[in-house]
């Protein structure tokens, strides 16, 4: 549980940089010429459909997580992916050398998707704009689905990323809806405590992983390795097996 508050904080809080990011996008939504009410039901629209990729991102790398905890990785990802999360802030140079012209040319036709959505204005392409929105590469994003995999389970990680969806919600429709309410230098001073939620949400990761027995924090090492259970098991089977012939034994003796 305490994983999945860490989505619902890091969409929130991440949501101001969401604001310098796709603020322009949701300034630019056709919602003019609506009502209030209407202006609000499209704005949600729209990040319904960015909720609904997020939470497909994470089923797809829910999977990934389960197959690490299958193999009996996922103590080992838990603190890589802590690891990284704290790294992504320190040395953030790290990953922007990976950068490339190619990989953002992959994404070019969803742009140009996005900007034909954008001469229909209907509710159903306010939808599809989000679900292309989505899927436009994004740090903070990326984090979320570090997240996802973190999790090693299949359920939870569409929960998590769902809900860091979730968490953007609340500002970008009050932008979308009224405008650039927040200034320039407010999102400044403010996007400074998103690096502290970043480390936060990796030392957990990382608490998580390492199996301490913190209690709301890091579950018991058993519930983290499978091949614990299967040892167990396996061990407790012979023993079963040996009662019930002393049992067979007993009855006979009768």
């Amino acid at each position: 549980m305490t994983i999945l508050i860490t989505a619902l904080l890091l969409g929130l809080m991440g949501s101001l940089h969401c604001v310098g990011m796709c603020g322009p996008l949701a300034l630019s939504l056709p919602l003019r010429g609506r009502t209030i009410w209407l202006k609000i039901w499209g704005s949600v629209l729209w990040s319904l459909g960015r909720i609904v990729t997020y939470s497909l991102m994470g089923a797809l790398f829910g999977l990934i997580g389960a197959g690490f905890k299958f193999l009996g990785y996922q103590q080992i990802i838990s603190v890589a992916i802590g690891i990284l999360m704290v790294l992504s802030v320190f040395l953030p140079s790290l990953f922007t050398r990976f950068k490339s012209g190619k990989l953002t040319a992959l994404f070019n036709p969803i742009r140009l998707g996005m900007q034909r959505l954008f001469q229909e204005k209907n509710n159903k392409a306010l939808f599809l704009i989000g679900i292309f929105n989505g899927l436009l590469p994004c740090g903070l994003v990326y984090m979320a689905i570090a997240g996802a995999i973190g999790t090693a389970d299949f359920r939870m990680a569409i929960g998590y990323m769902a809900l860091f969806g979730l968490g953007t919600l609340p500002l970008l429709l009050v932008l979308s809806v009224l405008g650039n309410i927040v200034s320039q230098t407010i999102r400044k001073q403010i996007n400074k405590v998103i690096p502290v939620v970043v480390v936060i949400i990796g030392i957990i990761f990382i608490l998580r992983g390492l199996s301490l027995g913190i209690p709301y924090l890091s579950p018991p090492k058993e519930k983290l390795s499978p091949s614990s259970h299967m040892q167990m098991g396996q061990a407790a089977e012979p023993k079963e097996v040996e009662h019930a012939c002393c049992q067979q034994d007993t009855l006979k003796v009768k």
